[in-house]
């Protein structure tokens, strides 16, 4: 018997609109997909050099419990990334080296009130082997010693100048580094016998270097200040990035990192 043509129509019919349900829905999905990626926040963190390793930690895990927020870090020189902001250069949230940096963009009115989340101290820092028999601070006065140091205009300098102060030494560095990194960078490279940097860039170092405490140093200790910035897109998310710097968490990444809690 030959079947009739128009028996096989309701299936036909049923695929057509399953398939266009599949369609409609893979659209749908599509469209979510890209919504949710447009609704992504993007805050802009400038930090302190001395707070690189920390702060990525920190990021991370701020963005597994912030779903949607991404974080982007631009660490350097706490006054640099002052003037930057002074200038209008647009962030969400500036932690810095010391008090006195941050005061410059509270002045100018560019940041919210400034909580201390962290303290530092310098300590010495020199290549593994010690070649050129680093003692202490004295060392620093010996201008048969290849020696580097922060800049005096920047948090880790200022902290330099003080510590060396307090020891009675008048330093001889050969190099003025921009941010306490260079200076570190300068130990690992055996491009000088020591540098004073702070103990959580001696500790995250591992063994690239060696670290020498420096009992002075206790004496001008870095208090670290942070503060969303006024300028911020992102107000909110800012003052929940700045929360969690201090929640019980990220002090202890802080901690992990060689830093004190105030």
């Amino acid at each position: 018997m030959t079947p009739r043509v128009g028996a096989a129509r309701p299936y036909r019919f049923a695929a057509a609109l399953a398939g266009l349900l599949l369609l409609v829905g893979c659209a749908q999905t599509t469209r979510a997909t890209e919504g949710a990626g447009q609704r992504t926040t993007r805050l802009t963190v400038l930090a302190a050099a001395s707070l690189t390793e920390a702060f990525e930690t920190l990021g991370a895990e701020f963005e597994e419990v912030h779903p949607g927020t991404e974080v982007t870090f631009s660490f350097g020189s706490s006054a640099t990334l002052a003037s930057q902001i002074v200038a209008g250069a647009p962030a969400d949230v500036f932690a810095a080296a010391n008090e006195a940096t941050m005061q410059q963009v509270i002045d100018a009115g560019a940041g919210s009130a400034p909580a201390i989340f962290a303290v530092n101290t310098l300590q010495i820092a020199v290549p593994p082997t010690n070649p050129g028999k680093i003692a202490g601070l004295a060392d620093f006065g010996d201008e048969g010693k290849r020696i580097a140091v922060c800049a005096p205009q920047v948090p880790c300098g200022s902290a330099t100048a003080q510590v060396l102060a307090a020891a009675g030494v008048t330093p001889a560095p050969d190099t003025l580094e921009s941010d306490v990194k260079a200076a570190l960078q300068k130990v690992r490279l055996n491009e000088v016998d020591a540098a004073l940097v702070y103990r959580s860039d001696v500790i995250t170092a591992g063994s690239a270097v060696r670290g020498i405490a420096v009992p002075e140093a206790a004496r001008v200790p870095n208090r670290y200040p942070v503060c969303a910035l006024r300028g911020s897109r992102h107000a909110e998310s800012a003052a929940d990035f700045v929360s969690f710097v201090r929640s019980r968490d990220g002090q202890a990444a802080l901690r992990k990192a060689g830093f004190g809690v105030p």
